[in-house]
């Protein structure tokens, strides 16, 4: 089966704003929008990209307003990357297609399954937060079972932009030093991170997709870092209940990134949601397994076992 890479593509909004993309896997396959983390750009997918051949999935990815090499949509909420994930779709010639968010992204999904439930026929959010405050979670509990360093991140947003931007500049800055170093296993090292989770970053194709997006999701600053935290932490512009179409939530019982507490809040309040819980942290057990769980249930409705 013919497998195609295309590491840069663009496409531009009806603003004006240059929308960046990818496409790996089967050009001709079953669409899937994957929404990448916070932080994090179009590089974040499974280095090996067989993977999304021999499911036969045409595999899309994205920059998100304001990372790597799309424009920047200052003040944009969650819902508004909705709009862009469309827009790819119109450009490639998709009318129906499975979207797939993890971690910051997780929310970004539910948005397309709230406002494309016409084109999106199913989505996924693994390791997704809730909404803060109502109707989400409320202050103690988004907070609660979260590592000390991304809560200190998250909180930062009460103080402004200025306040999350300045941050994520000086963690930039460290990130970029340890690529240089070729030091990235130890990114976290500073968090109480699960097993699984420190198993996962060392692993060599995690390494090589985080060396990489670091390099890129920042080539233009850290605005979209700093966006995607402000959005997450404020209105998101559309409520779970509106979704229809099925979604899998999926989440570990010992993630400190996005503690349980969110997952337990999402699979109680998306409607008829299929719950997938491991006993695992915010990178799951073995990522390539996990990867073809996640597009069977995109392209065929299969949920993982």
């Amino acid at each position: 089966m013919a497998v195609v890479a295309e590491r840069l593509r663009f496409v531009t909004a009806p603003d004006g704003r240059e929308v960046a993309f990818a496409v790996w896997g089967d050009p001709a396959g079953f669409p899937v929008l994957r929404l990448h983390g916070t932080p994090g750009c179009r590089l974040m997918r499974w280095p090996d990209e067989t993977v999304y051949g021999r499911l036969g999935v045409c595999f899309v990815t994205h920059d998100r307003a304001g990372y790597a090499r799309s424009s920047r949509l200052r003040g944009r909420r969650v819902v508004d990357d909705a709009d862009d994930v469309r827009l790819i779709a119109d450009e490639l010639g998709f009318e129906q297609f499975g979207v797939s968010g993890g971690s910051g992204g997780g929310p970004h999904a539910l948005a397309c399954a709230a406002r494309l439930p016409g084109r999106v026929i199913r989505a996924s959010c693994w390791v997704g937060s809730a909404p803060y405050g109502p109707p989400g979670l409320d202050h103690d509990a988004w907070f609660d079972g979260m590592d000390p360093e991304n809560v200190r991140d998250f909180q930062l947003s009460f103080e402004g932009e200025d306040a999350v931007n300045a941050n994520h500049e000086r963690l930039q800055a460290k990130y970029e030093a340890q690529v240089a170093a070729d030091d990235t296993s130890n990114v976290l090292e500073e968090y109480d991170l699960s097993e699984s989770d420190r198993e996962g970053f060392a692993r060599p194709e995690f390494v090589q997709v985080l060396n990489e997006t670091i390099r890129e999701h920042a080539v233009n600053g850290v605005c979209g870092w700093t966006d995607d935290l402000l959005a997450l932490m404020g209105p998101w512009g559309f409520d779970v209940s509106e979704i229809t179409v099925p979604v899998l939530i999926r989440y570990g019982t010992s993630d400190v990134l996005v503690p349980r507490t969110h997952g337990d809040w999402l699979a109680a309040n998306v409607p008829n949601c299929v719950v997938r819980v491991d006993d695992t942290g915010h990178l799951g057990r073995d990522l390539v397994v996990e990867i073809a769980e996640d597009l069977r249930w995109l392209r065929d409705g299969t949920p993982p076992a």
